[in-house]
């Protein structure tokens, strides 16, 4: 075969050339607006949980701060937050998704193992306070955003969500490879420089919220049961190195006036919290991780504890008392979430008219039926008002004939984490095995079949 004369060979290249970079231009170009009307239609049960699962993970992968990796706290700039902020707790919740992501083969796993490596390397050199972070972070400096006026250092809570993802991710990564075992020991490192017996004040038995350089113990918090701070106990519970004493637990986190309850509630025995069960977040922060089935204490079976919180919520939707527009089997639904007058925690007895679909969908372990309803109404029959590009906006009231615009981090996580614990148990099993874990729970004499 004849060779084509240099001259024309150095044509057709710059013409290839010229081809190429107007493609990259083309495809670099904005996407279209996204237009929930073109969303898929009639999709089974197992492909539906699939996509909103792998949509709403965007909001973590897509969106999530370009220098520090962190989970941005919303995805609307509100109430004088800034472009920068990065939640620690809803960081958390974000890692356990980006396993499921690399579980599912949504993206990589090179690619979330390398992305993870890059958060943690930013928090390593971030603020911290005992090894505790704050509430929020400058997700391009590491410098403490404060929450409030004195709440500028370390948030216990906030930082346990964070570790319960991180030692997830921890026992998930176990490849050879140079990047998963820089993970693993860097997350090793953080989790053993958390101060937690610091939160005790000097040897209390009891527990506090917050740290501040600036304010001390000024804010003077304690961590008393029963919300969503149980996995705060159970981490501090479990540190290799600075871990609380038996004591801390029993003594504060289970004496307080909405601790044991024992009423029914629309039909349902309610074993611990507060009248009605509070916001069903309380069902789900703590239970990312942290297997509920089986798991018994002296107090309570956190099983039953987390069906029947999540049962009453929904009949009380079902009977809606206030007779707010759209409730019924197919929507409900109360947490804490944004609504038409700014940011409220929604129960039964704070009960506004405002559905967030994280409610409903986070608690697919525990109601499957009624939240596959929930489900279905919120993606077929509501989807042209709820449904986006990072999934289900955060909330919506029919009867105020609003829908917010904006997605939180700690709403999206728990979705896609939970929906994964109902169809396969991914986190709870990664959580359970961890072995600081298992000691921390028989130190707190907790029942678990995952126990060995």
């Amino acid at each position: 075969m004849r060779q084509l004369p240099f001259y024309i060979a150095l044509v057709l290249c710059l013409l290839a050339v010229e081809t190429s970079q107007a493609q990259r231009k083309k495809t670099s170009a904005a996407p279209a607006a996204f237009n929930p009307a073109n969303r898929l239609k009639n999709l089974s049960d197992t492909a539906l949980l699939e996509l909103v699962q792998k949509q709403t993970f965007r909001y973590f992968w897509e969106y999530g701060h370009p220098v520090s990796a962190m989970a941005r706290e919303r995805s609307n700039v509100a109430f004088d937050y800034g472009n920068e902020v990065v939640t620690t707790g809803g960081t958390g919740f974000g890692i356990m998704a980006m396993i499921v992501a690399a579980e599912r083969q949504w993206v990589p796993r090179d690619s979330v193992a390398e992305r993870l490596l890059k958060m943690v390397k930013f928090l390593s050199k971030a603020d911290h306070y005992h090894g505790v972070f704050a509430h929020w972070l400058n997700g391009a400096t590491g410098k403490t955003i404060p929450f409030s006026r004195k709440d500028d250092g370390g948030d216990l809570v906030e930082s346990s969500f964070l570790f319960q993802g991180l030692l997830c991710a921890r026992q998930y990564f176990t490849g050879d490879s140079n990047t998963e075992r820089e993970l693993r020991n860097r997350i090793t490192w953080l989790w053993n420089d958390v101060e937690w017996d610091w939160h005790t004040r000097g040897g209390r038995d009891q527990l506090y919220w917050h740290w501040s350089p600036n304010h001390g113990w000024s804010m003077n918090f304690e961590l008393r049961g029963y919300n969503e701070t149980l996995i705060t106990y159970i981490l501090a519970a479990s540190s290799p190195r600075y871990a609380i004493d038996a004591n801390v637990y029993h003594r504060c986190w289970a004496q307080s006036s909405h601790f044991k309850n024992g009423q029914e509630f629309y039909g349902v025995k309610l074993p611990l919290g507060f009248d009605y069960g509070g916001p069903l977040f309380f069902a789900h922060y703590s239970y990312l991780g942290l297997d509920p089935r089986g798991l018994e204490d002296r107090y309570a079976n956190y099983w039953e504890q987390n069906v029947n919180h999540s049962l009453i919520n929904y009949r009380h939707c079902v009977e809606n008392p206030g007779k707010f527009k759209g409730y019924g089997e197919n929507s409900w639904g109360l947490t804490a979430s944004d609504t038409y007058n700014g940011y409220n925690a929604h129960s039964p007895t704070n009960d506004f008219g405002t559905i967030t679909p994280t409610a409903a969908l986070s608690s697919f372990p525990y109601t499957p039926e009624q939240s596959m309803k929930a489900l279905k109404y919120f993606y077929n029959d509501l989807g042209d008002k709820l449904w986006t590009e990072y999934g289900f906006v955060d909330a919506f009231n029919e009867s105020q004939n609003w829908y917010a615009q904006s997605h939180l981090a700690i709403d999206q996580g728990p979705i896609i984490v939970m929906i994964e614990n109902y169809r396969t148990g991914l986190l709870w099993k990664l959580f359970m095995e961890v072995p600081e874990i298992q000691a921390g729970l028989k130190k707190l004499n907790f029942k678990s079949p995952n126990l060995n």
